[in-house]
C-alpha cells in the first residue's frame, strides 16, 4: 500500500556556495523543470514560457506587489494551469501565478544551469506534505485521497 509518490530530485551546485532542487514534470502534457523552494508561499510561473505550455494564455493582474524571487515589489498575474504534474503527482485546475523569473533565468544561463519553467512553493509541498530525502534525492509527495485509495484498491 503506497501512501505517497516518490519523485527523482536533481541537486543543482550553486558554484560551490549551496545547492538548488530541481524535479521535472509536466505542464499540459509537456516536460518542464522546476525549483523546489520552501521559502516560496506560493507556486509561481514565468509568464514568458508559460505561452508554450499553455495555448490562449489568459493573465490576469494580481491587485497589489508580490515579495520575493530575488527582488521586492514584483507585479505578478494570476491564470489558471487545467494540469500539471509533478512525478505521478496530476495537479487539476491550478491557479497559478505568474512571475517574471528572469534573474533566476540569467544566474543560471551563466552558471550553466537549465532553463526553469516553475517554481514549486509552500502552497503545494505543504497540500502534499512533502519530505525532501536529500540522501535518496527522492521528493516524497502525499497524492490527493481519492488517488490514494484508487492505488491501494489497485494492489489489493
Amino acid at each position: 500500500m503506497r501512501r505517497y509518490i516518490e519523485v527523482p530530485i536533481r541537486l543543482l551546485d550553486i558554484e560551490g556556495d549551496g545547492f538548488h532542487i530541481m524535479v521535472k514534470g509536466t505542464i499540459h502534457g509537456k516536460e518542464a523543470l522546476f525549483l523546489i523552494d520552501t521559502g516560496a508561499s506560493r507556486s509561481v510561473f514565468d509568464p514568458n514560457t508559460l505561452s508554450l505550455f499553455i495555448d490562449n494564455l489568459q493573465l490576469e493582474k494580481k491587485e497589489g506587489l508580490t515579495a520575493g524571487v530575488g527582488s521586492s515589489d514584483l507585479e505578478s498575474s494570476t491564470f489558471v494551469i487545467d494540469s500539471w504534474t509533478i512525478g505521478e503527482l496530476e495537479i487539476k485546475d491550478y491557479e497559478g501565478v505568474a512571475l517574471d523569473l528572469e534573474n533566476i533565468h540569467e544566474m543560471y544561463e551563466k552558471i550553466r544551469l537549465p532553463h526553469i519553467d516553475g517554481i514549486i512553493g509552500g502552497d503545494i509541498l505543504q497540500k502534499h506534505k512533502a519530505i525532501i530525502n536529500y540522501r535518496s534525492k527522492k521528493l516524497k509527495l502525499t497524492p490527493p485521497l481519492s488517488l490514494s485509495r484508487t492505488s491501494r484498491q489497485d494492489k489489493a
